[in-house]
């Protein structure tokens, strides 16, 4: 694979960022088809606190969001990741990996308190993310809900995503 690198997206990336995430959930049974619009509207309503692009060199193949979370118990600097997205033919060959790493260490260095998100708990357990049952996110199965405590003590409540969301 050519060297992968991670950086924030520039405004000519946008239409890029949406092709890799339509493909990266084209076939996913968990997608109901409005990352793409998620994304757009984090960036337009300003709520877009983090955006990295994964370029091979040639072309976007992977992109991370990252945006504010309120927690019912007042929390402040806690930030919900996601969508991630990798072009199909490259997932599975770390640039998920990398694109994680880098959202992590860029929100430590913002200052944020924690991140929490909705995955396969087998995957982002290796990024030190975890399912508290005091923080809530009504839904999903209660599991695929987990959190990250960067900095101070996990919060604990009922946790609202952006207005983007829905």
């Amino acid at each position: 694979m050519t060297a992968i690198a991670i950086r924030p997206e520039e405004p000519r990336d946008h239409a890029a960022i949406g092709v890799v995430t339509q493909a990266a959930f084209a076939d996913s049974p968990h997608s109901d088809g409005s990352e793409v619009r998620i994304i757009d509207r984090l960036r337009s309503d300003g709520d877009l606190t983090l955006s990295l692009v994964a370029e091979d060199g040639e072309r976007i193949v992977g992109h991370v969001a990252v945006s504010p979370v309120q927690i019912s118990d007042g929390s402040p600097d806690w930030y919900g990741l996601g969508p991630i997205a990798v072009l199909p033919s490259l997932q599975r060959q770390g640039v998920g990996l990398r694109l994680m790493q880098r959202a992590i260490a860029d929100m430590r260095m913002r200052g944020a308190r924690g991140i929490v998100l909705l995955g396969d708990p087998a995957y982002y357990q290796r990024f030190g993310f975890e399912h508290d049952p005091q923080l809530v996110f009504p839904g999903p199965p209660a599991e695929y809900f987990q959190r990250l405590v960067i900095d101070g003590d996990a919060p604990s409540g009922t946790v609202s995503y952006a207005p983007a969301f829905g």
